[in-house]
């Protein structure tokens, strides 16, 4: 993500989480959070996988779809289960409109330019959402089935992380 996206994105998943309710965001608001954090994943995965020719990108890239798809897939059983719907709200719409912006710029790149900005969007994108699961989410989480899906998401996540940021290194 550009410096301007990521400080956005990192301001609603930070900052505007909590004044969604006055104890933090409720467990359908982050519900509606976590699924759509995972879904722009898959979707800059996706990109990736289409124009990339790198070979540690395009295995990063399919480590993403599968595993944030197998994330998003437990997150809709956990609330079909527990008959909650995810409700939209602003830290969902904000890191739809930064991560439409990011896709946006990665379709003008080509070659190790594209490779570069979208291993460093994944990194950035991981270190705020675990930031966000980890002072947030979690911790506002009501429902302990909720809860423990993010803390699995979350030590998931983070080996995501690290691996982008290995990826990354590799491409400099």
């Amino acid at each position: 993500m550009t410096k301007t996206a990521l400080l956005c994105a990192a301001a609603l998943l930070l900052g505007s989480a909590p004044a969604l309710a006055a104890d933090g965001p409720t467990d359908p608001q982050i519900a509606h959070i976590a699924y759509t954090a995972g879904n722009i994943d898959v979707v800059a995965a996706k990109q990736a996988l289409a124009r990339s020719h790198n070979r540690a990108v395009r295995s990063f890239a399919q480590q993403m779809v599968r595993d944030h798809q197998a994330v998003n897939e437990k997150a809709l059983a956990l609330v079909k289960k527990l008959h909650v719907a995810p409700e939209d709200n602003a830290t969902s719409q904000g890191l739809s409109k930064a991560a439409s912006a990011e896709l946006a710029k990665l379709a003008r790149l080509k070659g190790a330019a594209f490779d570069r900005e979208y291993v460093a969007n994944e990194v950035a994108f991981h270190k705020t959402v675990n930031g966000a699961l980890e002072s947030t989410l979690i911790p506002s989480a009501k429902n302990g089935e909720l809860k423990s899906l993010l803390e699995t998401g979350l030590t998931l996540f983070r080996e995501h992380q690290m691996h982008a940021e290995q990826v990354a290194k590799a491409l400099k």
